[in-house]
């Protein structure tokens, strides 16, 4: 790395709130990394954590998620070089929105169940006025920073659960979170410097995308590692279940049908990783796509299916492979990050070929075969 590349870390990604994120493991997931990457793709990105390790490093980041709301903080941190929010954006994004009729879904559909109706008007109005930035990357910013003041509202921070605003009005929670009760305006012009803060240009052309995994690998070109953070099937995977909401907002959904108590949308994306008769087809899919990528580094859960022993002789198949672990001393929320959990890498690189002896020449051979 170069001297001046240091200064990327400098600048600093938004704590997440968000389960599975990878924030806290980044010191440890960076050990891993091996020399001589210029170009990295990460397939699941999330959270854009760890692709926003990447950018720091000055490699070329391609960053993907299969749900909009997290394509949108990549486009805002990661592909973003320099735009910001400014002052007259806000006034855009405040103002009382012309066409408030077309902007109801917030508070027709999430009234009484994650905010009161003013909250909620707050919300459509804000969204309606989010087409009117100049600029997508404008636009992305906006998203990123309001869906990261919703999870700040809502107790636990994510939207698979009905008891918000019951936490809401519960003093003992208040005292421990006063942004349960703190207009969401408030907190999103609180958070929004952080966000324009970490915009930065790493010299790289990034891109961000928003597909499934399986269909963004044949469209990259001359990667030298993927990064993949699978959703932990039979762990804490049900992404669109606990976000839903921020997808909704994203999306702004007419057509979709708004099912049991936290109106969840339906139907929902099919990942093909976070369903068990799903997953190892998957996998083996994901592998295939990416023979071409010489180094992988993969990150799971002790409590995931398939379990480790089974997740390292399928990657076997591919890569010579070896399986790094963290433990939770704390629980983080999720099932699979309660304390004494483990946090998995698999360090996956190219195998290794050897000679073997014949009648007249040694002959080259792949140990997959």
């Amino acid at each position: 790395m170069l001297f001046e590349e240091y200064t990327y870390f400098n600048y600093q990604f938004p704590e997440p709130q968000y389960l599975g994120a990878k924030h806290t493991h980044l010191p440890w997931i960076k050990k891993f990394i091996p020399d001589n990457v210029k170009t990295v793709v990460d397939a699941f990105a999330g959270s854009q954590s760890v692709a926003f390790l990447f950018k720091q490093m000055g490699y070329k980041t391609i960053t993907n998620d299969f749900l909009n709301f997290n394509n949108q903080i990549g486009i805002a941190l990661i592909e973003n070089k320099a735009t910001k929010l400014t002052h007259e954006d806000l006034k855009i994004l405040f103002q009382s929105a012309k066409n408030k009729s077309d902007f109801e879904l917030m508070e027709n559909t999430f009234t009484k169940v994650f905010f009161e109706k003013e909250e909620a008007r707050f919300l459509d109005n804000f969204r309606a006025n989010i087409p009117l930035l100049e600029n997508p990357l404008k636009q992305a910013i906006a998203f990123a920073a309001i869906n990261r003041s919703m999870t700040r509202k809502i107790t636990m921070g994510h939207f698979g659960h009905t008891q918000a605003l019951v936490y809401a009005n519960d003093p003992e929670r208040i005292k421990r979170n006063r942004s349960l009760i703190r207009p969401i305006k408030e907190i999103f012009e609180e958070l929004l410097p952080k966000y324009n803060n970490a915009v930065f240009d790493n010299k790289q052309d990034n891109q961000s995308f928003h597909k499934n995994s399986l269909e963004l690998l044949p469209t990259v070109e001359n990667v030298d590692l993927a990064y993949f953070d699978p959703p932990y099937c039979d762990s804490h995977a049900d992404y669109q279940g606990f976000y839903h909401l921020l997808e909704t907002y994203t999306e702004y959904w007419k057509d979709k049908e708004f099912v049991n108590g936290i109106k969840r949308y339906e139907p929902q994306r099919i990942s093909g990783f976070d369903k068990k008769r799903d997953v190892i087809n998957s996998f083996e899919k994901l592998f295939k796509l990416s023979e071409e990528i010489p180094n992988w580094l993969i990150s799971y859960n002790n409590r995931s299916y398939p379990g480790i022993e089974e997740f390292e002789k399928l990657i076997s198949k591919y890569r010579d492979v070896k399986v790094e672990a963290k433990t939770y001393q704390n629980g983080r929320g999720g099932k699979g990050s309660v304390a004494g959990s483990q946090e998995i890498l698999f360090v996956c690189k190219p195998k290794k070929k050897h000679f073997v002896p014949g009648n007249h020449q040694h002959e080259l051979v792949d140990e997959r075969l």
